[in-house]
């Protein structure tokens, strides 16, 4: 049973030694702490074999899902840096977020992570594939390339999306709440 009065764990981005992302996982796991390390299925080519690694997305980051009385606990795990800010406080990552990443590496394999800067474009709603009704920012729409901003990242997801399954979303007239929808084309 849910209790509504008491606050709901949330998801925070830790900092971590470089290359221990998957260690800090596994230490996090043992003590009973709800996070996520997501890792991008890689096909590496050697000269001999190509071999299939699984690599963290996020380099140096771990995901936490925890109550703000568990920071200490977290922050005591061998290899975690800190906490990562946004404005002086431990940045919160929406659930929304942490879904599409799950969904965007279930669907995707060689996933390309681009650092942008957190600004203003279009508003867009998926209309077709894997992220099918997922609301964000464009970042930019060339050929089939689309780059999805997760904005409390400050992180591009990019992935191959035909340009006929986006649908921009653009605020008009005087009411505050109204929107029209039209098809992207370029």
């Amino acid at each position: 049973m849910v209790n509504y009065n008491e606050p709901q764990p949330k998801w925070f981005a830790v900092y971590t030694k470089g290359r221990w992302e998957k260690k800090v996982a596994g230490q996090l796991e043992r003590k009973n702490i709800e996070h996520y390390c997501p890792l991008n299925r890689v096909v590496r080519q050697w000269s001999d074999r190509k071999k299939v690694v699984w690599e963290p997305l996020f380099k140096s980051y771990v995901f936490v899902r925890i109550h703000e009385q568990k920071m200490l606990e977290v922050i005591r795990t061998d290899g975690v840096l800190h906490f990562v800010h946004w404005l002086d406080k431990p940045a919160v990552i929406r659930d929304e977020e942490i879904e599409a990443i799950r969904r965007f590496l279930g669907e995707h394999d060689n996933v390309q992570l681009e650092k942008t800067e957190v600004k203003v474009n279009d508003n867009v709603r998926i209309i077709y594939g894997p992220l099918l009704d997922q609301q964000g920012r464009i970042r930019e729409v060339n050929s089939k390339t689309v780059k999805v901003e997760l904005p409390s990242l400050g992180y591009a997801l990019v992935a191959q999306v035909p340009k006929e399954h986006i649908r921009v979303i653009e605020k008009v007239g005087a009411f505050e709440g109204s929107t029209r929808e039209q098809i992207a084309i370029s």
